[in-house]
């Protein structure tokens, strides 16, 4: 039988269309983003489970969205499979556990609705009673993910150092930390307790929560635990974190300071007031405090123990004190976010605005300085001491307290303590209330602590010419009684609230400190016609003022005193900045004491090098400017220099510095 030519390239193009109906694999490019995306991300990062999980439950021949709802039996048939290795079974069924507990979160039977006052009181008590049902079936699942990752990471045939580099190890530690997280706030939905609870009960599991690794949260009542993957701070450039094993926390403890409603006293011998409960409750320990938490079964001899173990323990540990976490005997690198505390505690004081309210005497809170600690106080760590600028507040330090915290030497071996008060206060009277502040804070630390001495001072603007004045020794009395044109000179010197404040001595416990855009010699800029009538708006503390007149009706020396009140030398805080005040006058050549290492740093805002032309606009060169500095450094920039990426640079050298000259670090 012979072919024609059109037979044949019927049946040629017949075979074709076959052969190509037949092929199942085909290939072609895709973009490198969505192989990456396919291969690292989970149910975490989005609606989808994991591709290693989806491979899987393939085995099965189960849809991934039935195992999804129903993971125990889903679980229980990868069981019955031999050919599921260890590691697959783990850690796909540690996933389901957490896809189901999300899908719970965001479903509407775990969020409970308005109770409104047109539902009965029989449909109100079956709304909660559906929102318990299903927090504590979101509690189940989550205390079974744990379990099942926990034995994934701890409990294989492999180590996890044998799987350093398996995107599947980051995924289920991911898992992990997130059931943890999620643990502790479902129970606090559930149970809505007073206060952080000790344990956490999950059907017939108790977690029990161990503070012997943060000695600071042993015995103290705990307000609230915060999980803080969620938190996001619109004000901070970055987040520091440090990446590891355990779930990253924050701990809100109460506040134990006076009542805020109370008005507040203005102390004029703060260094010898018998405070109610013996110690100044301006001074305030760490209240937002950084943790890590991990939950570990008490007893984990097998795989089966940890997945059936009715005893857990969730240790808190306290990231600053420990970088690493021991389990099975081996060390693996802890986890931490460190700028999550500094973050919220910003937020909720909201500082920047008591700043500007102070300054028109509308903030009675700020009536006396207060000295915050942003970390639990460590014996064993450098202080570093901020003190801020005009209308400033510690908002003014973020950048530099981040990267403090986000630099793991100058973490490791400094504690910051921010000094925050009213500038519209003479600066000779801040200067003597942070000197006294700072005096009861160095008070209580013990003389042979390493924190006790060595200490580094930064001021910033107005702050830098009350650290230049915290750290010299100065009796200024005579020349400052002489600007008064007073006629008892000799009655006044012996009077200790003006002697207190005119004599002037040093804090010894610091070594170094840093000046930025301080106007040594006052600036012109307070003279300009705008600031003199912001300056006539600005009064002083009501608070201060009665004060005095309740110590000027026990002293009839102190009249004349009393009555140079904004008319001299006793004026606002703007007004002392001047370059034409008495305070200048009075305190322009004060050097700091003899062996003290001080650096300056300023901006510089014009196109030219001339150092008498200089200035960032509001202080000029010739007025930040002082002899005996270890290092000057002029940065391009204006009068908020320390916000800048280069100074906050310059200010990281100094204090790595420090350290190297201290002994205790070795670059």
């Amino acid at each position: 039988m012979q072919l024609n030519t059109k037979t044949i390239l019927l049946l040629g193009i017949m075979s074709t269309s076959v052969l190509s109906g037949c092929q199942v694999v085909s290939v072609k490019n895709q973009k490198l983003n969505v192989s990456i995306a396919n291969e690292r991300e989970s149910i975490l990062s989005r609606n989808k489970l994991s591709e290693a999980s989806l491979n899987v439950l393939s085995m099965t021949g189960r849809e991934a969205k039935a195992c999804t709802e129903n993971p125990q039996a889903c679980v229980d048939e990868l069981q019955q499979i031999p050919q599921i290795q260890d590691e697959q079974l783990l850690a796909t069924a540690s996933e389901l556990y957490l896809a189901k507990a999300i899908e719970l979160e965001s479903s509407s039977a775990c969020k409970i609705g308005l109770l409104s006052s047109h539902k009965s009181d029989e449909k109100k008590k079956l709304e909660e009673a559906n929102y318990n049902q299903c927090l504590d079936n979101q509690l189940t699942l989550l205390d079974k993910s744990i379990r099942y990752s926990y034995a994934y990471m701890f409990k294989t045939k492999r180590a996890p150092a044998d799987r350093i580099f398996d995107n599947r190890q980051v995924q289920i530690r991911d898992f992990y930390n997130q059931g943890i997280a999620k643990l502790v706030n479902s129970y606090s939905l559930r149970y809505k307790p007073q206060e952080a609870t000790q344990r956490i009960t999950v059907g017939h599991t108790t977690y029990h929560i161990n503070f012997s690794h943060y000695p600071e949260l042993q015995n103290r009542k705990i307000e609230q635990l915060m999980s803080t993957y969620n938190l996001n701070f619109s004000g901070l450039r970055s987040i520091t974190r440090r990446d590891g094993f355990g779930s990253e926390f924050l701990v809100v403890l109460p506040d134990d300071s006076a009542n805020p409603s109370e008005k507040s006293k203005y102390i004029i011998d703060p260094l010898h007031f018998k405070y109610p409960n013996g110690a100044n409750p301006n001074i305030h320990p760490a209240r937002y405090l950084a943790a890590t938490f991990t939950a570990e079964p008490v007893n984990a001899g097998s795989v089966e123990q940890i997945l059936n173990s009715k005893e857990f323990q969730i240790k808190a540990y306290d990231p600053y004190k420990y970088e690493q976490v021991n389990i099975g005997n081996k060390n693996y690198a802890l986890a931490a976010n460190f700028s999550a505390p500094y973050g919220l505690w910003l937020a909720q004081n909201n500082l920047g605005k008591s700043a500007y309210l102070s300054l028109i005497d509308r903030d009675e809170k700020l009536t006396m300085p207060h000295l915050y600690m942003l970390e639990p106080y460590n014996p064993n760590k450098k202080v570093i001491v901020l003190v801020h600028g005009l209308a400033s507040s510690p908002e003014a330090w973020i950048r530099l307290t981040n990267d403090i915290m986000g630099d793991s030497v100058l973490r490791e071996h400094y504690q910051v303590w921010q000094v925050f008060y009213s500038t519209n206060m003479p600066i000779i009277e801040s200067r003597f209330q942070i000197y006294s502040i700072l005096n009861q804070t160095f008070d209580k630390v013990a003389a042979n602590a390493p924190a006790k001495k060595d200490a580094v001072l930064v001021g910033h603007s107005m702050g830098g010419i009350i650290a230049r004045l915290l750290v010299s020794q100065a009796d200024t009395t005579q020349d400052a009684l002489k600007m008064m044109n007073s006629r008892q000179l000799g009655q006044y010197r012996n009077i200790p609230v003006v002697k207190n404040r005119l004599v002037m001595d040093d804090i010894p416990n610091f070594s170094r400190a840093i000046f930025l855009a301080a106007p040594h010699r006052g600036t012109a800029f307070a003279d300009r016609w705008f600031t003199k009538a912001a300056r006539k708006i600005i009064k002083l503390p009501g608070a201060f003022l009665s004060a005095m007149g309740d110590v000027i009706t026990q002293e009839e020396d102190l009249k004349d005193l009393f009555k140079e009140i904004d008319h001299g030398l006793i004026q606002n805080g703007p007004s002392d900045l001047s370059h034409q005040s008495k305070f200048i006058a009075l305190t322009e050549n004060i050097q700091p004491r003899k062996g003290l290492k001080f650096h300056s740093i300023m901006g510089n805002n014009t196109n030219s090098d001339d150092l008498n032309i200089i200035s960032d606009d509001v202080v000029p060169y010739s007025s930040a400017h002082l002899d005996g500095a270890v290092s000057e450094k002029i940065i391009k920039g204006g009068h908020s220099i320390q916000e800048t990426p280069e100074a906050v640079l310059e200010l990281r050298r100094i204090l790595r510095l420090h350290l190297i000259e201290l002994g205790l670090y070795k670059p």
